[in-house]
């Protein structure tokens, strides 16, 4: 039954409210997880590192413990918003000419994608800057959840059988996802007791150094995953199995707490992790569309639709010609976001008339800085609604603290390293083996990241952490999310709850980067009418159920200043869930 809020749309989950702390993931034991961690008087970044450490757990297919975990903080008392990139980069000895000469330009799967686990030091490094509480403190109910076990659950097991064979490519993978050679079922108790040791062994690390203080605690814990056993069992691995993870690799490697970048949208000022993941490409949609009057099109009537698909898309061939990792390649984001040449783009729009491919890209400075000509027309038609992993957690406490931060990585495409439950980052599959291009492999180089949590901020008035899985869908159900909010005046459940469009004209992020010019996916709660109307204005229509998991599953907290209330929301589509007090 739907709850019905006047002045707005129905929605299928009652608005959640609070008035002093509140935690949204993409699983409810995460929530749970986190939710307690604030209720024991941790902050935002407390709770939201413990539930984002138990989605690399509860939802170990798309997230992974080793994997990536790019996060953005925003400090009540400062008004500083930061970020930590949470993302690994190649290891040393991985070039470019490898995968051109010995794989035909791409990157294939299993233990060549592997580029260093990230996101335990960016776990780490958020608690040792702005947390209060242990490792050992806010994982406990990851050792928990992995080593006692939880109940298999619809979405999760699916995935694993649809992979069923790329989890049975290695032995050591396969003797965590399919227990007793096949996949689990719904409400089988499934057990990761290798994850589970390897996580108490940082935090008996952690403990065994804390009487040397917090601090060395935390660095006890990072030591312990990239010099300690485990680092040691990872390299091994690699060693016998022609991986390219070294020692020097892991011991060398911490994230970045960086500077975020922004754009303001109707007085609001939205944030997002910089050029090395996909957020800006948000921060551009916004930018272009900032100059329409969007409400007077009508909420997701076709013209609407057709004007915010015809932006994403002018945004995504920006993406594809500029973004990668910004101490390799020189990326103009300051141009990008210029009012002026977002009207430029904007221009391009017409009504009534899709671009039948990907727009051509912009040139956003005068005299730009030639990045070389990436060879992007490698272009191949495909099935684009592939990979739409990770999850996400976001957080904001009772000092006005917000947390945002989208875990991920797949386990079905690298193997497990026997004995610890862990797959290491296979984010190497976002990287192109095509001289030229902005994101192609380099040493020590970050490939450009799909996950790419958010943060909207209407200074005096409140505070929104969002974000969601869905690989390059995110920043387009993001987009459309944050729309119904600004534009529409919806509440937050309200606003994640409705119907959703995607376009697939632009590479796929992930390996073989394919894409399907043209190609749009609508959630069949749309009408038919709206459909039609859209390929007669041609685009290449196609359908989702009515409510997909590959639409995404935002989460988002509207945290008012003026009144003091908290209103969260959690997506339907997966199993995500909002707790409030």
């Amino acid at each position: 039954m739907k709850e019905q809020f006047a002045g707005g749309p129905a929605t299928w989950r009652t608005e959640v409210t609070g008035t002093r702390h509140m935690i949204a993931a993409g699983h409810h034991m995460a929530a749970q997880a986190g939710f307690e961690i604030l209720e024991s008087g941790g902050n935002a970044v407390d709770a939201g590192v413990a539930a984002g450490i138990a989605l690399g757990v509860l939802e170990s297919q798309m997230v992974n413990v080793a994997g990536v975990a790019p996060i953005m903080i925003y400090l009540a008392d400062s008004g500083r918003v930061v970020t930590i990139s949470g993302l690994g980069t190649w290891p040393r000895t991985a070039t470019l000419e490898m995968f051109v000469e010995m794989h035909g330009g791409h990157i294939p799967p299993g233990i060549l994608r592997t580029v260093v686990p990230a996101a335990p030091d960016a776990w780490i490094t958020a608690l040792e800057q702005f947390g209060t509480m242990s490792f050992g403190d806010v994982a406990s109910a990851a050792i928990r959840f992995a080593g006692e076990g939880f109940p298999m659950y619809p979405l999760m097991a699916e995935c694993i059988a649809d992979r069923a064979e790329e989890f049975g490519r290695w032995s050591s993978t396969a003797d965590v996802y399919l227990p007793g050679g096949h996949p689990p079922n719904p409400g089988d108790l499934f057990k990761q007791t290798d994850l589970a040791r390897s996580l108490q062994y940082l935090a008996d690390e952690e403990r065994a150094a804390a009487s040397e203080g917090r601090e060395a605690g935390l660095q006890a814990a990072r030591h312990a995953f990239y010099r300690g056993d485990l680092a040691s069992t990872i390299v091994d691995f690699h060693r016998q199995h022609d991986g390219l993870l070294t020692m020097e690799d892991l011991a060398g490697f911490r994230v970045d707490i960086e500077d975020p970048v922004r754009c303001t949208y109707r007085g609001i000022d939205v944030y997002t992790c910089g050029p090395w993941c996909q957020g800006p490409a948000l921060l551009q949609m916004l930018s272009i569309l900032d100059g329409i009057d969007l409400s007077a099109l009508g909420h997701n009537s076709p013209a609407y639709l057709h004007t915010v698909i015809e932006a994403m898309k002018l945004a995504f061939a920006d993406r594809e010609r500029f973004y990668g990792d910004p101490r390799f390649v020189d990326v103009p984001m300051d141009a990008l976001l210029d009012s002026g040449y977002a009207a430029s783009r904007r221009a391009l729009i017409r009504a009534g008339s899709a671009s039948p491919n990907l727009p051509p890209p912009g040139a956003p400075q005068a005299n730009p800085v030639d990045p070389g000509d990436p060879e992007v027309s490698t272009i191949e038609p495909g099935d684009a609604n592939t990979l739409l992993d990770t999850s996400y957690v976001c957080a904001v406490d009772a000092d006005g603290n917000a947390f945002s931060a989208t875990p991920s990585d797949v386990s079905y495409d690298a193997p497990v390293v026997p004995g610890t439950g862990l797959c290491p980052s296979s984010r190497g599959s976002q990287s192109w083996a095509v001289p030229g291009h902005p994101s192609s492999v380099a040493p020590g180089k970050r490939p450009r990241l799909t996950p790419c949590p958010g943060l909207a901020i209407k200074p005096g008035e409140f505070v929104l952490p969002l974000g969601t899985p869905g690989g390059d869908v995110q920043t387009q159900a993001m987009l459309q999310s944050l729309l119904n909010v600004v534009v529409f005046d919806m509440s937050p459940q309200q606003a994640v709850e409705q119907p959703r469009v995607a376009t697939w004209s632009a590479p796929n992020s992930f390996e073989p980067h394919t894409a399907q010019p043209g190609r749009i996916t609508l959630e069949s709660r749309l009408p038919v009418s709206t459909g039609d109307q859209l390929g007669q204005w041609g685009h290449d229509v196609d359908w989702w159920p009515q409510a997909s998991w590959r639409a995404g599953s935002v989460c988002m907290i509207k945290a008012d200043r003026e009144t003091g209330v908290i209103r969260g929301a959690s997506d339907f589509r997966r199993q995500a869930l909002v707790l409030g007090w």
